[in-house]
């Protein structure tokens, strides 16, 4: 339950940014000791970064990767269940899916705080980019856009790649998202310049930070950080940018950006009823030329 003050809602929400390796059961144990540290300092909702148990194997298409695949539910949503009951918080896992054999989907898995499993989204646009391969091992979800309920409110819970459509983020505000949460995984290819990495962090912000304003929604973006080579070689590997942040309705900065070369947890409280306000002084919701909006499901208007 969200606390209240004067009247107002707070929701006090916990991030983990880390910095992965092979071993997924060592990835596990500290991110567990993590929500439990977060859960300790008052977290509600504690957000997970994308694909958290294994490095980011998308550098490469290798059919071996597959192996990395869980079932849902399976021994991964028993940990991650289990730790959401035992610290009675809301929390955001990210999961590569093995639904049947040769199909698996990006997954996220949230879990109330009685330990079920309140939802999961499959995410809905899968890169296909030199270091993101995604497309060899993700099949594109099937859920829809549809915000999660859970005890804490309904949170519209997208997936990285996601994070860069703003119709993604508006139909999650269209069906009652209260928050909108992106476990993501981005970084700088080594070959960039750093003119070209600050652009490219700077375009991640920012763009986020303009669903958060169209919405007028809080929005958590958490990210993981740290190098991961390319074991193939053909790439320098990618230096996760790390950045997580959280920001309100109107794009203020509650938190962050946390740095982009160390792991960071963090308990951020966010006014939860700023979104009722912001809303009545900028109505975009009512001003929407729906009659208008027709194209938007064509590929491109020649």
């Amino acid at each position: 339950m969200t606390n209240k003050h004067n009247g107002r809602r707070y929701l006090k929400i916990g991030l983990i940014q880390q910095h992965n390796g092979k071993d997924i059961a060592d990835n596990r144990r500290r991110l567990c000791d993590k929500v439990r540290k977060l859960a300790g300092e008052g977290a509600e909702l504690v957000v997970l970064q994308e694909l958290h148990d294994s490095v980011y194997f998308c550098q490469s298409e290798n059919v071996d990767f597959c192996d990395l695949a869980v079932s849902i539910p399976g021994e991964s949503t028993e940990i991650y269940s289990s730790l959401a009951r035992e610290c009675g918080i809301v929390l955001v896992t990210s999961l590569f899916e093995r639904r049947a054999p040769g199909l698996y989907h990006n997954t996220a898995v949230v879990f109330d705080t009685d330990g079920t499993e309140a939802g999961r989204y499959r995410k809905m646009h899968i890169p296909d980019d030199p270091a993101y391969y995604e497309k060899f091992y993700f099949t594109p979800g099937d859920l829809g856009f549809e915000p999660i309920e859970t005890s804490v409110g309904k949170l519209g819970v997208l997936v990285c790649w996601d994070q860069w459509y703003p119709e993604a983020a508006r139909l999650m505000a269209l069906a009652g998202a209260e928050l909108l949460v992106y476990p993501t995984a981005i970084g700088w290819e080594s070959s960039d310049t750093p003119e070209e990495k600050a652009r490219q962090r700077e375009a991640w912000i920012t763009v986020q930070r303009g669903h958060a304003v169209a919405n007028g929604l809080p929005l958590i973006a958490v990210n993981r950080v740290g190098h991961e080579p390319d074991e193939t070689g053909h790439t320098g590997g990618i230096d996760f940018w790390g950045s997580s942040f959280v920001c309100g309705p109107q794009s203020e900065l509650i938190f962050g950006p946390a740095s982009t070369e160390s792991e960071t947890e963090a308990v951020v409280e966010v006014d939860m009823s700023r979104s009722e306000e912001v809303r009545r002084w900028w109505p975009f919701l009512r001003d929407r030329r729906i009659d208008a909006y027709g194209d938007l499901t064509l590929r491109f208007r020649n």
